[in-house]
């Protein structure tokens, strides 16, 4: 294996036609430029100088030798500008994982974002809710017994507590808040596709205020079952993030005795908690999530 510094020492003397030029420009005594040069020679066992007067010229196979290692340094010059790049998060990957309402509230500010100021950043969205996956940023809902791996750091993001979606002529509609348990015998739209910790959240709650939710309609996300309610036919609860802008004729109510809230949580490998672009995409994330308190209050 060649030494390195030895060929950017060969290559300096032969652009600067000096030993002592060449010293200068690389921060060494002439000395050390004839040692390292007599190294290379024995390294290679070519015979990469010869005298010429009170100097020394390169032989054909200094300059062919010299000649090669010029692709290897333009490698080199490629992977330092690589490294730069990857520190200042201008290149590389990021995936960032996410559940239905918290993509439709908090991911396109996050990724527009993230594109002006990484542009060379290539994003992966992964919509962890249904396709478990293993991005380096992940938006998830807490889920009670379960716990993430070693591996990754995890904060808390919000609380995100349900309301009660309701017509607008509905006798609720007006309240400032309602009692859990006054909508025990009211008629129930779900709106969740599967058993998961955000429905566990809901029928926990309805479990301490006594009762289980009689649903009557079941569809698989938030938006179709507020139509379902606009029609007249039950109310459903849903998370404040998934709210949203509310079809025209509802309105919210707030729960109590208990409120059911879920907790969003975000998880960050710890191998790219300190790239640019990760830290800044948690930023983001908490910017916005403290912009939506700020409204709210």
């Amino acid at each position: 294996m060649l030494d390195i510094p030895r060929l950017r020492v060969l290559r300096a003397v032969i652009a600067t036609g000096s030993i002592r030029a060449s010293a200068a420009s690389l921060g060494y005594t002439p000395s050390a430029v004839s040692q390292q040069l007599a190294a290379l020679q024995r390294e290679t066992g070519l015979q990469l100088f010869e005298r010429s007067g009170r100097g020394i010229e390169p032989t054909a196979a200094g300059r062919t030798l010299a000649a090669e290692a010029d692709t290897l340094f333009e490698a080199f010059s490629r992977v330092e500008r690589v490294v730069g790049d990857l520190r200042a998060g201008r290149v590389g990957s990021l995936s960032i994982g996410y559940f239905g309402s918290a993509g439709a509230t908090w991911l396109a500010p996050t990724v527009a974002a993230l594109r002006a100021e990484f542009p060379d950043l290539r994003l992966d969205l992964l919509l962890t809710e249904f396709t478990p996956g293993d991005p380096d940023v992940d938006i998830f809902v807490e889920e009670t017994g379960t716990e993430r791996p070693g591996t990754v750091e995890v904060r808390r993001l919000a609380d995100d507590p349900y309301f009660a979606v309701v017509r607008a002529d509905d006798p609720l509609a007006g309240l400032p808040q309602v009692p859990l348990a006054d909508l025990a015998r009211r008629h129930w739209v779900d709106n969740d596709l599967r058993e998961g910790p955000c429905r566990q959240v809901l029928l926990n709650a309805c479990a301490q205020a006594g009762f289980s939710p009689s649903f009557v309609v079941e569809t698989h996300d938030y938006r179709t079952a507020m139509s379902f309610v606009a029609t007249g036919i039950g109310l459903t609860v849903v998370p404040s993030l998934g709210i949203g802008e509310l079809p025209a004729g509802l309105t919210t109510v707030a729960l109590v005795a208990p409120t059911p809230v879920r907790h969003l949580g975000l998880a960050v490998k710890k191998s790219i908690a300190q790239h640019p672009a990760a830290r800044r995409a948690v930023e983001l994330l908490e910017g916005l999530v403290f912009a939506g308190r700020s409204r709210a209050s």
